[in-house]
């Protein structure tokens, strides 16, 4: 059970319910009845809780798991241990994410100002926003309906923010038009001038960075990431994206819809991502590249070249999946004849 201090569960739900919300169908005769009080990991869940499996590395922890319910494949169902009631899924995973929504719904913002936050009168903070002690909102701000402003958060002159955004402590932004439904996890940075300078014998020139930030609907973005504005072109987070701590995101750049980007990912200027584009973590994208829809970048991959669309890279510098496992093996065979010589 996740610790009520920190979380708060809603329910019980019956399993019709649960199967209805997620999309999944009971198997072995479960009965759509059946409550459920809570959703949990196959090692710790027991006859009240459901969970999931999906990855055949958990095989065994499911076939001894003590949980009442869980989501599987139609293909795994059968390693099932006797007495738990099945929701088959062709992902589990997915399922499960939207079972335990429904168990930690978000809950909304507690309207309220802090009498320590600092609140230009030109800006429109309506009266069901939350805003934390010493937060700083400028001169013609715009917030939405029910967002969530934490405690030292600094909102620059003239930023926009749709409706039930969540923005946490320590964060700073300026520059920026923001879409519904956002969540800025601690010191996230948007809106700072990017890189950019003329090199000169007697010093760098500073180029003036004129663009904004606009980011989309139900963007989620990790603790610690930066996003630099435009330099004239505007810098653009697609709907839908997932960033995780700590990226780098430099002027100009654009997001697709639907970006995943794990951690301590660096994208330079003006590289632009296609919808659905996935980069493990620490992987480097020189600038002025084209990312085609649906490529995935390894963890750890140096981009100096163009993915065409659908297309899976890695190494550093970057080469197709199926090269970079031939380069292996060629290395591997040049390792062992040294090894014979």
């Amino acid at each position: 059970m996740a610790d009520p201090r920190f979380f708060h569960r809603a329910g019980p739900h019956s399993l019709g319910s649960l199967a209805e919300l997620s999309g999944a169908r009971l198997g072995n005769a479960a009965n759509p009845a059946q409550m459920i009080e809570d959703v949990a990991p196959l090692e710790t869940a027991g006859p009240a809780d459901v969970t999931f499996l999906d990855n055949r590395k958990y095989i065994e922890a499911f076939e001894t798991s003590a949980a009442g319910a869980a989501f599987v494949t139609e293909a795994l169902a059968p390693r099932a241990p006797e007495g738990m009631a099945l929701l088959i899924s062709r992902e589990p995973y997915k399922a499960f994410a939207r079972a335990a929504q429904a168990f930690y719904p978000q809950m909304p913002p507690q309207p309220g100002r802090h009498p320590s936050a600092a609140i230009d009168p030109s800006a429109i903070v309506p009266e069901d926003c939350a805003i934390g002690p010493h937060a700083v909102i400028e001169a013609g701000v715009r917030l939405g309906r029910c967002c969530a402003v934490g405690a030292n958060t600094v909102i620059g002159a003239g930023v926009e923010i749709g409706d039930d955004c969540r923005i946490a402590a320590n964060v700073t932004l300026s520059h920026a038009l923001i879409g519904a439904r956002v969540v800025l996890h601690p010191g996230v940075r948007i809106g700072q001038a990017g890189f950019g300078f003329a090199p000169d014998p007697g010093g760098a020139v500073k180029i003036p960075q004129l663009g904004r930030v606009i980011i989309g609907d139900d963007v989620d973005i990790g603790a610690n990431t930066t996003i630099d504005r435009g330099s004239g072109h505007d810098t653009v987070i697609g709907a839908g994206s997932m960033i995780d701590n700590l990226v780098q995101i430099g002027h100009n750049v654009v997001l697709g819809r639907g970006c995943i980007l794990a951690g301590q990912v660096g994208i330079s200027g003006s590289t632009k991502l296609g919808d659905y584009v996935m980069a493990g973590g620490q992987a480097g994208f020189a600038g002025h590249l084209t990312i085609g829809s649906g490529a995935r970048i390894g963890a750890q991959a140096g981009l100096m070249r163009d993915v065409p669309a659908g297309e899976s890279v890695i190494g550093a510098p970057a080469v197709p999946l199926p090269t970079f496992w031939r380069q292996i093996a060629v290395i591997n065979r040049l390792a062992r004849k040294k090894d014979k010589g």
